[in-house]
């Protein structure tokens, strides 16, 4: 089988930090944070990381019924990437067009509207929050007559989703694929449930914004985030015969399961994971210069990723450096390995890192390359990863390399 080289050919986000990707790395780069307190009337202080999106530029009043917040957060950011891949449907075969998304909840919304309605309950809730909603309502916007596929794997969903939309590209099963995830539950009940669990970052009043803090000593947990981001893929043949722009090459992917805990991450389990990535694409650890992180400021996950990291990279370890976005725009669960993705892939592109933010003491049992904010560029990176690893034990690892 002939395999295809994948490009990554068009960026779109809806993230915290707004809806353009170079505006937000600034933002990340700065280590500004968009997490702020949220829901005052829960018994526990609550903080996360909201879009400000305006539903009026994608839709219609009369096309938003039934449409939940998710769907347009994902219309709007697959929309942005096809754009700035410069429109590659124009000429498409749209049976070989793929939409390929992450959702880990669906439409919270729609949901929490059904339980507070007080009986009355609109006839389009269960469209409005079934997870594939927002991939269907993105190849509908697009005329996307191939396959049309959503992932639910929790923080792993889109993650999943851009390695099988890597697959299909690779073998040839389409020519042109939109991939990512959209997440968007930043609403009371899912809130409490998070916190009931035990996961969410406490904070002291006036203190949101720094909340999370991924492997420092002081860490507490996360705080939830919403958004959508996308990526365009296509051959690397395609896109140089139609002249785009490529910003990287997705070169591998890694995917395991660590079938021993519904929760409780597994080092082994990842670095299986990681080490599949590096195979395929043909990469040794001392190869890949960065990692953005999962990184979800729990006590036990911190620990357990910087250990999978340390195994496979071995004597490399140092060389490796670190950091985790979440600080800044939150856990987007769904939508994390996109929004991530993407933040990598323009790392690669403009050899700069965005800083691990508010680690202000490692942790003795996370001890790594952390990136620290005054040092983000990295003139010789060549190759960066993302790490996406979900409750349930599903591992999801992208590796990036720089374009030609």
């Amino acid at each position: 089988m002939n395999r295809h080289e994948v490009a990554v050919t068009g960026l779109g986000v809806m993230a915290p930090h707004g809806d353009e990707p170079g505006a937000l790395f600034e933002a990340l780069l700065q280590a500004r944070s968009a997490i702020q307190p949220v829901f005052p009337e829960l018994p526990k202080p609550a903080a996360a990381a909201s879009v400000a999106f305006d539903e009026t530029r994608w839709f219609t009043k009369l096309q938003l019924a039934g449409v939940d917040r998710v769907s347009q957060l994902a219309v709007a950011a697959a929309d942005l990437a096809l754009r700035d891949a410069n429109q590659p449907l124009a000429d498409a075969d749209l049976e070989r067009v793929g939409v390929y998304a992450g959702c880990g909840m669906g439409g919270a919304a729609a949901l929490e509207a059904a339980y507070r309605g007080n009986g009355r309950v609109s006839p389009l809730t269960i469209p409005a929050f079934m997870p594939n909603a927002p991939a269907a309502h993105v190849a509908m916007r697009n005329g996307v007559l191939g396959p049309v596929l959503t992932y639910s794997v929790a923080c792993a969903s889109s993650s999943v989703a851009i390695a099988e939309a890597a697959k299909a590209i690779e073998r040839g099963e389409v020519d042109i694929a939109i991939a990512g995830g959209s997440e968007a539950l930043i609403v009371p009940g899912v809130v409490l449930a998070w916190q009931v669990m035990q996961t969410l970052a406490t904070f002291q009043p006036g203190e949101a914004a720094g909340a999370v803090r991924p492997f420092a000593s002081d860490r507490s947990g996360f705080a939830l985030g919403e958004g959508a981001a996308f990526l365009v893929l296509e051959s690397a043949e395609r896109a140089r015969n139609r002249g785009a722009r490529s910003y990287a090459t997705l070169a591998g992917w890694g995917l395991s399961s660590d079938a021993t805990h519904l929760t409780k991450p597994d080092a082994p389990g990842q670095a299986r994971a990681l080490r599949q990535a590096l195979r395929q694409a043909g990469l040794q650890p001392r190869d890949v210069g960065y990692c953005n992180a999962h990184g979800t400021a729990t006590r036990i996950g911190d620990v357990v990723e910087r250990n999978a990291l340390a195994e496979v990279w071995g004597d490399d370890f140092d060389g490796l450096r670190v950091s985790s976005t979440k600080a800044l725009h939150g856990h987007m669960l769904g939508a994390a390995g996109a929004i991530e993705a993407l933040i990598t892939v323009l790392a690669l592109h403009r050899r700069q890192l965005p800083p691990n933010a508010n680690c202000s003491e490692i942790d003795p049992a996370c001890q790594m390359n952390l990136v620290m904010q005054d040092d983000s560029a990295a003139p010789a990176l060549e190759a960066a990863m993302s790490n996406s690893f979900a409750f349930g034990g599903t591992n999801s690892v992208l590796l990036f390399r720089r374009a030609d």
